[in-house]
């Protein structure tokens, strides 16, 4: 199941939409965003490409536990760069091993230089949730005879 649904399929039920910010924004701006969004990490783009990720993670651990202020420290001193990225035909799997192993829970989605969108680890789990929630459907279905067509 997590072999076979890929990033592409995720980015086109849930739409390629994402927030963004400049690296020269302060980290309060980026918290600002993200707490009237309702999202735990920001794209940072700079003239249109991707120049790394600002997450809530790299705010708790570069300007909190350092003593810095949020409102003169950059998101482009914060921001986790290179982002790591995965691609529309990678899979639920790959996307799982990649935030397991990194310790992160976004990945932005690139076709080449272009990009898509962003995935989450909430995406991917709500993914996997409807295709067994499918699966048992169907399976029901066929355990009842009501699913079969001749």
């Amino acid at each position: 199941m997590i072999n076979s649904i890929t990033v592409g399929q995720v980015i086109r039920k849930k739409g390629n939409g994402f927030h963004a910010i400049g690296p020269d924004a302060t980290a309060y701006d980026a918290l600002e965003i993200m707490a009237e969004k309702n999202v735990g990490a920001l794209l940072v783009l700079e003239n249109g490409k991707l120049m790394g990720i600002f997450s809530e993670r790299d705010y708790a651990r570069k300007v909190i536990l350092k003593g810095k202020s949020s409102k003169e420290t950059t998101v482009r001193e914060l921001m986790s760069s290179p982002a790591i990225t995965v691609e529309p035909q990678h899979f639920l799997w790959d996307c799982m091993v990649l935030m397991s192993k990194s310790y992160i829970r976004h990945l932005p989605v690139m076709d080449k230089d272009v990009l898509l969108g962003i995935v989450s680890i909430g995406d991917v789990v709500n993914a996997i949730i409807s295709s067994q929630e499918s699966t048992i459907e169907e399976l029901e279905e066929y355990i009842a005879g009501t699913g079969y067509r001749a």
